[in-house]
Order: C-alpha cells, then sequence, then structure tokens
C-alpha cells in the first residue's frame, strides 16, 4: 500500500509536492488547453487528494506551484482572451463519507455553528464537461468565455450562439448577469457523431467529454454548429442583483430565465441527507444519458457563502464528491532511479503497458527504497512484508500520485530466479555517493551542483508556471539549453542575449520547433521577466521547503529582498549558526524575525538560513539578483485603517472564528502574526489571553477586544 502521509518525512513530503506539482501541471494542459487528457478524472483527482494531505501535514512545504493554486489551463493559441469578471475556480474534492463529515464540521467550526443547529447543502449531479461562462448585459448574451486558467479565458461567443440550450436573450434578468455551466454531449449524440467522424474520415473522440470540450474550441464556429452539444448551468459570476437568498432559489430563477438546470439537484440538511443522496445520483449514473464524476454539495444559504468566501483556488462553501478509481494487473519490466532537484533519489516502476480505465499506463511511483523493500520509514512490514522485484506481477493503483502507484505483488506469480532489488549507494547521473541520514526515508546525492540531474530540475522549477514563468521556456527548452551549455544556473538565462545575441537566434532557427520570430519572442520574454513579484522569486530560487505560502508570507513580511537578506545575514553570522551540524540548528535570537511570521517554521528557517550561508549558492543567487529588479508586494485595502499593521489575535473570539478573522485582516493589509514582538502594532485580545496580553502590555503595543476590533474593520 501506499505509505501513510503521517509516516512522511519532511523531505520525503517536499520531493513528493514537487512531483505532483509537475504532474498536475502537465495534466491541467492536457486537459484544458488541449483537450486530449493523458488521465484520468479518478487519477487526477487522486493526485489532488494526495498534494492536499501532504500540504495539510507540513503547511510550511506547500509550493506556489501547487495545485491548489492553480485553476485549469492556459488559454490555447488562436482564440482571444477574455477576463473574468469574477474567477472561475475549481473545487475540493471530497472521496469517501469521513471526507464530506468533515466539509460539514469545518464549515461549522468556520462560522462558528453547533451541530444542532440546520445547515442546509444542495446536492446535484457533477456533469464532466467543459466549464463555460455566459455574460449577459440587459437581457442580451455579449460574450462566452471558457474556464482558462480561472482568471483568463477563450472566447468563444460565435460558439457558444450555436448551442441551443443557451439563451440569445433574456427577459427579467438582471441587468448584468454571468451564467456559469457545463457543456456537454449525451451518450446517444456521442455515438452518433463518432459514426458521422469516422464515416468522413475524420478524428473520432475517446470519450464525450473529449468531444464536448473539442468541439467548443473551434475556431471555426460553423463546424461547433454541427456538433450536439448542451448545457447545464448550476452557478454564476458577476450579478448586479441578487438571484435569490440561497443556492437553491438561485437555481430555480435561472430555470425560469431560460436555462436548463440538473432535475437531479435537490436539498440536504446535513451530511446524512448529502451522502444518502450521492448514493442515490450513483446507482442512477448509468442510465442519465450523460457523463458524470461525482456529486457536488454547497452551503445553501448565499449569506452564509459571503461569510465563507474563498480559498486562493477553491470556495470554502463547496466540495465535490467524488467516484471512485480503478484497479488493473501487469508485469513489472524494471526499476529505473531519477534524481530530483533536492537530490532525492526516486525509485520508478517501468510496466509492461497496461490500459486502466481508458488510459495506458507505463510507468508508476515506487516512493523510496523502503517501499520497495516492503517496509515504511519506521520498519514495519508494508503490503505484507511482500517486496517489489523486476519481473514480478504487480497491482497498479490509478490513484494517490504523481505517476500511478504499484499497490500490491502477486507473489504466485513471481519468476523463480527474480532477485531483490538493491537500492544504489551512488547517484546514477553523477556517480556521487547517494548519502541516507538517520531518520530520512530518502537517499539523496550529494553532488549538489555538479550533479546535472539536480541542476537540470533546479531549472525546471524556476522557469515553472508559478515561479519565473517564462513563455517559450519550458522543460523541454531548459533540457536542451543545459546540454549544449547555454544554461547552467538561472543567473545564465538572462544573460542569453548578451552572450549569443543574433547569433543566438540564428542557432535556435536551425533546431526543430524554433524559427526566427519563436527565438526573438523567447529572448523579448525572458527581458521581461527581469521584473519580478517578490513572492514568485522567492519561489523560483527553489529552496527546500519554500513553497507556495511561505514565499507569500516572507514578501509580505520583509517587502524587500534586501531586507530579507539582511535579516537573514544577521542570523547566519550568530554563533548558533555557524555550530550547527548536519541534523540540527540550534534556535538563536536572530531568527526571531522569521519565527514570529505566522506560517513560517522553525523547519523552512533552517532550510533558508541554510542555502543562504551555502557560499556557492549565494553567489548563485547574487548572480541572478543582479539581472533583476524584484518588486515588492502591492499593499492591499491601501485606505484601510490596519494596511501595512502587524497584527496578532489571542484568546478566544466570540463573533467570528480565528480563521475568518485572520483571512478578513489579510484581506485588508495587515500582516498576521502568531507572536508579540517588538513589531507587533496591534493585538486583538479575547477572553482567555493570557501571555500574549502581559507581553503586549509590556512592550506598549495597543490592545483591543474583539468589538473594538470589528468596529474599526466595520464597512471595509
Amino acid at each position: 500500500m501506499q505509505k501513510d502521509v503521517a509516516a512522511l518525512s519532511p523531505e520525503e513530503a517536499t520531493e513528493e509536492l514537487a512531483q505532483l506539482a509537475a504532474a498536475l501541471a502537465r495534466a491541467n494542459t492536457a486537459y484544458h488547453t488541449q483537450d486530449a487528457p493523458e488521465i484520468s478524472d479518478a487519477e487526477y483527482d487522486a493526485l489532488k487528494r494526495r498534494n492536499k494531505a501532504i500540504e495539510e501535514r507540513f503547511p510550511a512545504l506547500k509550493r506556489e506551484d501547487s495545485p491548489t493554486e492553480q485553476v485549469g489551463g492556459a488559454v490555447a493559441e488562436g482564440f482571444q482572451k477574455i477576463r473574468h469578471s469574477t474567477p472561475m475556480l475549481s473545487l475540493g474534492n471530497a472521496f469517501d463519507d469521513t471526507d464530506v463529515a468533515e466539509f460539514d464540521q469545518s464549515i461549522r467550526k468556520y462560522l462558528g455553528v453547533s451541530d444542532g443547529q440546520v445547515l442546509d447543502y444542495t446536492a446535484e449531479p457533477k456533469i464532466d464537461g467543459l466549464s463555460l461562462s455566459l455574460r449577459y448585459e440587459e437581457g442580451a448574451l455579449m460574450h462566452a468565455a471558457t474556464r482558462g486558467d480561472g482568471q483568463t479565458g477563450e472566447n468563444v461567443t460565435q460558439n457558444a450562439r450555436t448551442i441551443a440550450d443557451i439563451p440569445q436573450t433574456l427577459s427579467g434578468a438582471p441587468d448584468i448577469l454571468e451564467v456559469r455551466g457545463e457543456v456537454y454531449m449525451s451518450h446517444a449524440d456521442f455515438a452518433d457523431l463518432n459514426l458521422r467522424q469516422a464515416a468522413d474520415d475524420n478524428k473520432t473522440f475517446a470519450n464525450p467529454r473529449n468531444a464536448a470540450a473539442g468541439s467548443l474550441r473551434q475556431l471555426d464556429a460553423s463546424v461547433t454548429a454541427g456538433r450536439p452539444l448542451r448545457f447545464f448551468a448550476y452557478a454564476w459570476g458577476s450579478v448586479s442583483a441578487p438571484l435569490g437568498g440561497t443556492q437553491f432559489a438561485a437555481i430555480a430563477r435561472l430555470a425560469e430565465l431560460g436555462f436548463q438546470t440538473n432535475p437531479l439537484t435537490q436539498l440536504c440538511n446535513g451530511p446524512g441527507e448529502m451522502i444518502a443522496h450521492y448514493a442515490k445520483i450513483e446507482e442512477q449514473r448509468a442510465g442519465l444519458g450523460y457523463d458524470i464524476d461525482g456529486v457536488v454539495y454547497k452551503v445553501n444559504d448565499l449569506a452564509l457563502q459571503a461569510r465563507l468566501g474563498f480559498r486562493s483556488t477553491t470556495p470554502r462553501w463547496a466540495i465535490a464528491h467524488k467516484f471512485a478509481a480503478e484497479l488493473a494487473w501487469t508485469r513489472l519490466e524494471g526499476i529505473d532511479i531519477q534524481v530530483g532537484r533536492t537530490g532525492a533519489l526516486s525509485p520508478v516502476a517501468r510496466l509492461q503497458p497496461v490500459t486502466v480505465g481508458g488510459v495506458v499506463v507505463s510507468n508508476a511511483t515506487l516512493h523510496n527504497e523502503d517501499y520497495v523493500a516492503g517496509r515504511d520509514s519506521n520498519g514495519n512490514p508494508i503490503r505484507d512484508g511482500k517486496d517489489i522485484r523486476p519481473g514480478d506481477w504487480v497491482q497498479v493503483y490509478r490513484a494517490g500520485d504523481v505517476i500511478p502507484k504499484v499497490a500490491d505483488v502477486d507473489l504466485t506469480k513471481r519468476p523463480e530466479d527474480a532477485a531483490p532489488y538493491v537500492f544504489p549507494e551512488l547517484c546514477p547521473e553523477c556517480g556521487s555517493v547517494a548519502v541516507r541520514e538517520e531518520g530520512d526515508a530518502v537517499r539523496r546525492c550529494t553532488g549538489g551542483l555538479i550533479c546535472p540531474a539536480q541542476a537540470v530540475e533546479k531549472l525546471k522549477h524556476f522557469v515553472s508556471r508559478a515561479a519565473f514563468d517564462i513563455e517559450g521556456l519550458g522543460a523541454k527548452q531548459i533540457e536542451q539549453f543545459f546540454s549544449d551549455g547555454w544554461v547552467r544556473e538561472p543567473a545564465d538565462i538572462f544573460t542569453l542575449r548578451d552572450r549569443y545575441g543574433s547569433g543566438g537566434i540564428q542557432q535556435l532557427q536551425n533546431r526543430e520547433g524554433w524559427g526566427q520570430k519563436s527565438a526573438e519572442n523567447l529572448f523579448d520574454a525572458i527581458d521581461d521577466k527581469r521584473t519580478i513579484e517578490f513572492r514568485r522569486f522567492l519561489f523560483g530560487l527553489g529552496i527546500r521547503h519554500l513553497g507556495d505560502g511561505s514565499s507569500k508570507d516572507l514578501s509580505r513580511a520583509f517587502g524587500t529582498w534586501e531586507a530579507l537578506t539582511a535579516a537573514a545575514d544577521l542570523a547566519i553570522a550568530e554563533p548558533a549558526f555557524q555550530e550547527l551540524t548536519k541534523v540540527t540548528l540550534k534556535v538563536s535570537p536572530a531568527w526571531e524575525e522569521f519565527l514570529n511570521i505566522d506560517g513560517i517554521g522553525l523547519t523552512l528557517t533552517q532550510s533558508l538560513l541554510a542555502a543562504l550561508a551555502n557560499p556557492q549558492e549565494r553567489a548563485s543567487i547574487d548572480r541572478l539578483v543582479a539581472h533583476l529588479t524584484i518588486l515588492a508586494p502591492e499593499e492591499q485595502a491601501a485606505d484601510s485603517p490596519v494596511a501595512g499593521k502587524t497584527v496578532v489575535f489571542t484568546g478566544s473570539l466570540e463573533r467570528m472564528t480565528r480563521a475568518e478573522a485572520k483571512a478578513r485582516a489579510e484581506a485588508l493589509g495587515a500582516k498576521v502574526s502568531g507572536s508579540v514582538s517588538a513589531k507587533t502594532d496591534l493585538l486583538v485580545a479575547g477572553p482567555g489571553a493570557g501571555s500574549k496580553a502581559k507581553k503586549a502590555a509590556n512592550l506598549g503595543i495597543e490592545t483591543i477586544d474583539e468589538d473594538a476590533w470589528l468596529s474599526m474593520i466595520e464597512g471595509l
């Protein structure tokens, strides 16, 4: 079985999160941009679930390019772009009854609603199609846009006008109304379409979702007009007047306006009724005539939805209860070792290709040497102690990791000459010793910068979507440039024009896939990223444990790279840091500037300071900084009374939960800290405030109660 998240070491978690981010980014591009998914929805959902579980276990390790920070995929070439006035977000996932109950409890905890109080939800089938937003002004359809990356979508207005389920005009609608829903194709229409496509010697489609997405995203609207597309409305974006006071009433209003809404949508009181309706829909699934991949639950009261608000890419008030994944058996042909950017040696199974749920699988993760040997990091048996050997007949589980995993072994089919796998003690890329430190489940290459695999992976991370995101410079190009000796470290990217200039353009033109225009565009795209947001710069450095949340937290706390490095240098100069060992770093007073930042822990602080104290790594970063203008974070709500101030909450809050208070303060531009220091501007103290209130009083820090806090921010 897959290693439990609770048993992962921080190093394992960091490596796995990196792999998950890369794999899910590829899956998003294949699914949303190319309409050619490489993995099934069940596997994709399981990958995101695994990612979420690791992030909850290790919040300091969350990456900026984490799937929890990504929505959809990039806009495809050939379409004009439309920026959504209200972002089109994705949904969090539930996979079993426990997840549904936990969702309900999280809602109640956030809102301060007791278990005895009624809390209604809507439950509706989750249509497996293509998300679409329709904007109406004064009753007329103005434009239609796909989800895209959640912020910007593709303009498919003319195509959408050909769909019979989409009204061209509305009577009695608000002056501005954005209707969100799903474009889909019925099973019968899909079968007929494929018959016509085959008869005309045209491309046939793998499934109704691909057919619907490919049909809507045609540059020629007449092609779309010939395709049997349908549309279900289930949500809304910007609206000039409310559609209703509840989710259920608002959906009913959409139906009155002429939109198709799903008749299986039902009002449920609590998890019991939600799960019962899920089971009812699952029983009817095969006979619906269209594809669904789960059931969506939403808090019914729209006022409560407004209080709950949003995370970065998902609403707190909704969740998708997904259907299960699949299994298959195949032959393990061999075990390869991949080296990640942190030097971790990761075993990967090479499989005899097998089809699982419509997707051909030829590789699977084996996690680490303990997993291969049939034990966990504490030496306890997993899979009943069965090890994994080349030649084994193995069960592949299409869920739960960056690529499918090997879940079990059939010993009755093990070849007599199958030998136990011996994990390498030398890096297969550079030959350096691979060391497994005490307490660490991962064996790591000690080659550092001389290891080409680590260097290449760090560069891929640097140009990734959540970091510098240089258009035209992706993983494939990085591998090419590294192999040619053009780029060895991030700073080299920004000296390409000076070093190669027109000669570089000429050399690129001679390569497959490059022309003069694309080469010129690459150099221009690099120049565009000489000015970069502080948080993206930090994340792009690829420092272990420095992920999405922590990059944002550090950028908000220090404001500038110069301020951060000045604080780091003070901490590095202290004797406590100079006495560090390979295993532990001693905490010193100078570290408090980092540890007092809410969300920044000891592990991340150690990793960051160690990186900046490494002469080679620091020199590489300094060479990079010389080519950049690093933008300080923009202050939010600059006219609010707490913008730019450091606020600490302590004691019991009675009128809002702690999470709600923190989210509100940050939305108003405040920095929320977990501890009181001389840099604290305001302490909000509820009943039961203890040592923090005393320390604030000794430091002369302004202290107010919850009522005063709410009065201060009222109306903002």
